[in-house]
């Protein structure tokens, strides 16, 4: 093999391997180093395998809605084994279809761990030395741990975890409401688990609009999910069951006993042991610090995803690792401000941008909203919870958005890339929508902008 590259790259997730393909496309020798697994943990232990887990279980919840034609559903011979070896099917499919893929663009992948040693060399676990001409640090994050929370792979789990047992627990207590608590308090729900599910913030959610959040809340409620909101939970024992105190805002405390715990509370950077240090540069919060173009305090060395201090979303890492091979390129990008969606692939779907109601008045913006129900496909394909919700200024700018409801993940980016470019809530409005989607519901909420809504 050969070892010198223009540029190599320390981890094979979502944006480690864009950043790779981006950079072979234009030119540069690439290597990429990955100690686990090709498509990192997204791929392997995050987004895919999650995803088809909550396909399977909105299967079995519309499977149900069958008895309303006289169609009897017995969901007690449900095989979970079964359900999981299909998430680690998919997995597995699409880790070798990105091997495939870094292999077509004549990638070099070195299946080891990677050490830096200065601005232009890499030291392998399989005692190969590296050289190029840039670095680019992707090595992505791992479940947080809180102190009483440690995970122990049999009572108390980590999202890893989670995803890793083909056995359903009886009963679990979700600790942490944010996009991966809600995913599996849906999924698990859904497989017959009794879910105790607990945030701190005074809504699920932290980061999303307050009336969406709360609308999920509602909506989980009606499923059988015990929600505590401003609330801690302490583990007080962990044999035979896991005892979980529950202390609310007011101090009132409740205690749950459960099979299993979930601790989903963030994640941590992977920046310890990689040789930051050889290299001089400084973290701060485990995060890595870098300019508009990705490139750390060393020249030359870059790094993206969840190491930097940006939202830890597998969509982000790709877009950052494709900008800053640009960069290296020689690509110059004209500064622009892009607007990111925010996703939660529960039942009901929840996915956002910018700024929230709370932050309207001081924005300057006024908050317009359309409901699913008052949408015909919504309607007839039995989705008809939840809204669209749009914050725009006096002129019609699009400072923010927030939905709930069927397929709310897909319908966000007409929204986001219309703010990112400018075209404004009466440029959609006059825009045609077909008939029958869930897209007029984008369509009647921005006709609000002008007091022309039709269905309402």
């Amino acid at each position: 093999m050969d070892h010198s590259f223009d540029l190599i790259v320390l981890g094979a997730g979502p944006g480690g391997y864009v950043a790779a393909i981006r950079a072979s496309q234009l030119g540069l020798k690439t290597a990429v180093i990955e100690k686990k697994h090709v498509g990192g943990v997204c791929l392997n232990i995050g987004c895919i395998p999650s995803k088809n887990l909550i396909r399977s279980a909105s299967l079995l919840t519309e499977a149900k809605q069958l008895e309303a034609f006289g169609v009897q559903v017995d969901a007690s011979r449900l095989d979970y084994a079964a359900v999981h070896a299909q998430s680690r099917k998919v997995a597995e499919t699409l880790s070798k279809g990105v091997s495939f893929l870094l292999s077509k663009n004549n990638i070099t992948l070195v299946e080891a761990e990677g050490e830096l040693v200065d601005a232009h060399t890499v030291k392998t676990s399989a005692g190969e030395t590296l050289t190029a001409k840039n670095i680019l640090i992707a090595t992505g994050s791992s479940p947080r741990v809180i102190p009483g929370l440690e995970f122990d792979g049999e009572k108390v789990l980590s999202s890893d975890d989670i995803l890793m047992t083909n056995q359903l627990p009886g009963s679990i207590c979700i600790i942490g409401g944010g996009a991966i608590g809600c995913e599996f308090a849906y999924v698990l729900r859904s497989f017959g688990v009794a879910v105790t599910l607990v945030e701190m913030t005074p809504h699920l959610l932290p980061y999303e609009d307050e009336e969406i959040a709360k609308a999920l809340a509602t909506s989980f409620k009606k499923k059988g999910i015990s929600v505590h909101l401003e609330s801690k939970a302490v583990i007080t024992a962990r044999e035979p069951q896991v005892t979980v105190e529950i202390e609310n805002a007011k101090g009132v405390k409740k205690a749950v006993t459960v099979d299993k715990v979930l601790a989903v509370v963030g994640r941590a950077p992977n920046t310890a042991g990689i040789g930051l240090e050889n290299l001089g540069i400084a973290t701060e919060r485990g995060f890595i610090p870098v300019n508009e173009h990705f490139e750390t305090a060393c020249p030359g060395v870059y790094a993206i995803g969840d190491v930097i201090p940006s939202p830890m979303l597998a969509h982000v890492a790709s877009h950052e690792g494709e900008m800053a091979v640009e960069h290296m390129a020689g690509i110059a990008h004209e500064a622009k401000k892009t607007y990111v969606p925010n996703c939660v692939y529960c039942e009901p779907q929840v996915a956002g941008f910018g700024i929230t109601s709370a932050q309207a008045e001081t924005a300057g913006a006024k908050v317009y909203s359309f409901p699913f129900r008052a949408i015909g496909k919504a309607v007839a394909i039995g989705k008809s919870e939840g809204m669209v919700k749009i914050l725009a200024d006096g002129s019609g700018k699009i400072l923010g958005a927030h939905i709930i409801g069927a397929e709310a993940t897909e319908l966000i980016h007409e929204l986001a890339i219309a703010a990112s470019n400018g075209v404004r809530m009466q440029d959609i409005a006059g825009a045609i929508h077909a008939h029958p989607t869930l897209s007029e519901a984008i369509k009647e909420c921005c006709c609000g902008f002008e007091n022309r809504v039709i269905h309402l």
